[in-house]
């Protein structure tokens, strides 16, 4: 992909691109899937963290593409150290291409989760440390039921639904100490935050954040702000707060 011009001052907008090394992935799922991705990585360092992300609904139209993943891929890696690593869950299509095999309704998608974090755990050009996973809406669910893996530093989760996750889930990261931290819309369309605190009480050590006047789908240049600035306190706190301009050298 090719980083639109920036320069060194200027706002950063919606579809600003900053510089990073961004090189096309195939993930390889345990029941025989080719899945399409994008690892996103600094320029001129190593990163310090490693989003894995995980999309909204695909038969909703959530793909790899949808637009906080990618701005997260378009300005964390250059404002943060951050790599992002982006994937085409089983089915799904995006200007990328398109991943082997049919939305499976969050069962098969649990190989999808596995492969994920195992290219991140194992990818050695340059190592990806500080594994978190950045699950949204339906990627939510994906995270609180497939991602409570060793190689996995905690789960960050935008307008969480619950809708498949169980209270096993919950449970289960509530034993495992790992930090989650549920980002939720004031005005969500399923899971607002008065509900949210009511649910993830059972994980003592979650944190639930709500953000006012903030929808489902993080619609505005002020949401996405929001998001990447509290997912940049969780995972690389010392590039917190992000500039809202472009930073010298760039």
């Amino acid at each position: 992909m090719t980083d639109a011009h920036v320069f060194h001052g200027e706002q950063i907008r919606a579809a600003t691109v900053l510089p990073a090394d961004r090189r096309p992935v195939e993930l390889h799922t345990a029941d025989g899937l080719r899945l399409v991705g994008e690892l996103a990585l600094p320029v001129d360092h190593p990163p310090v963290a490693t989003l894995v992300t995980l999309h909204p609904l695909p038969t909703h139209g959530g793909f790899m593409d949808s637009h906080v993943l990618r701005k997260a891929s378009y300005r964390l890696p250059a404002l943060a150290g951050i790599a992002v690593l982006r994937f085409n869950t089983r089915g799904t299509t995006s200007p990328a291409g398109t991943s082997e095999g049919a939305f499976d309704d969050g069962m098969g998608e649990r190989f999808d989760v596995a492969a994920a974090i195992e290219y991140a755990e194992f990818h050695e050009d340059p190592p990806l440390p500080g594994r978190w996973l950045l699950g949204w809406s339906f990627g939510t669910d994906l995270a609180l039921r497939y991602g409570l893996d060793p190689a996995i530093e905690g789960a960050i989760l935008l307008s969480p639904p619950l809708r498949y996750s169980t209270d096993a889930d919950l449970d289960a990261w509530a034993a495992s100490g790992k930090p989650v931290v549920a980002i939720v819309p004031e005005l969500d369309d399923y899971l607002r935050p008065t509900e949210a605190r009511e649910r993830f009480a059972r994980i003592p050590q979650a944190e639930v954040i709500g953000v006012d006047g903030a929808k489902h789908l993080w619609v505005g240049e002020p949401a996405v702000r929001r998001v990447l600035d509290e997912i940049v306190a969780r995972v690389a706190p010392s590039a917190y707060p992000l500039p809202t301009t472009v930073p010298g050298g760039q």
